[in-house]
């Protein structure tokens, strides 16, 4: 996917500014700052231990900021709870899934609407359809419980419930981990047919491949630090990238 020429002029929905982030003593994050587009996929993309899941953390309000601050739809959010921010449309899908094993898919579906209410049944009904028809495999587990499903079900099922609640910035993190290659191709491109309907995704990846194939820019982080980032094809021609992300010399 490439970037529309007008793209830089489309408003920004989520911006970190200079976020820092303390573990204890240990700063993980050192001045961090990235822009999210409306309509856009942008990707966050690093090895193990590099910072990805501590910006989602400290994104959705998980994880408290040392300095710096995060701003949504032109407005400082830096201490709105969590809770708060699902509420006004910034959604996670978190890694390692986190369905609810003992309830079906249905349920775990429903979930999603937590906090998010729906003017009428007719219009809950009618997200919950457009969910199903996303994820056609999980329409056809509607019933069965989340824990039997298989990981790349369980990873649709994640996605789906963060897509429940209609979210303004879909935030996923990871949800390649540990599936397989033919899986992977497959969620990789749900999300960009998520996107390309209009809603707005930050994506935290190790699998470059996939990620700047599909995304409009991409951010690259080493060790806490922002160290590169473009438009996402350009990032996936770079004979440096490809070293470090894709085994090529």
């Amino acid at each position: 996917m490439t970037m529309s020429p007008d793209a830089d002029d489309r408003p920004v929905l989520l911006e970190a500014r200079d976020i820092v982030v303390h573990y204890g003593r240990i700063q993980a994050l050192h001045g961090v700052s990235l822009v999210v587009r409306q309509g856009e996929l942008v990707t966050l993309l690093g090895s193990n231990g590099a910072g990805k899941t501590t910006i989602m953390r400290a994104i959705s309000g998980l994880r408290p900021l040392s300095s710096g601050s995060v701003w949504f739809e032109g407005n400082d959010i830096s201490k709105v709870r969590a809770h708060r921010r699902v509420t006004d449309g910034l959604i996670q899908a978190p890694e390692g899934r986190g369905v609810f094993p003992g309830m079906t898919v249905t349920e775990n579906l429903e979930m999603g609407c937590y906090g998010r209410k729906f003017a009428s049944k007719a219009e809950h009904n009618e997200r919950l359809d457009w969910v199903f028809e996303t994820f056609p495999r999980l329409a056809e587990r509607r019933s069965q419980v989340g824990g039997t499903l298989s990981g790349g079900e369980q990873q649709m099922l994640a996605i789906g419930r963060a897509l429940m609640a209609r979210p303004k910035v879909l935030l996923l993190d990871e949800p390649s981990m540990g599936l397989a290659p033919m899986v992977i191709s497959q969620i990789f491109k749900i999300i960009a047919d998520i996107n390309s309907q209009g809603t707005t995704v930050l994506l935290v990846e190790q699998n470059a491949q996939q990620a700047l194939t599909r995304s409009d820019r991409a951010y690259i982080l080493e060790t806490g630090h922002i160290t590169r980032e473009g438009k996402a094809r350009e990032l996936l021609e770079d004979d440096s990238i490809r070293a470090a992300y894709l085994g090529v010399a």
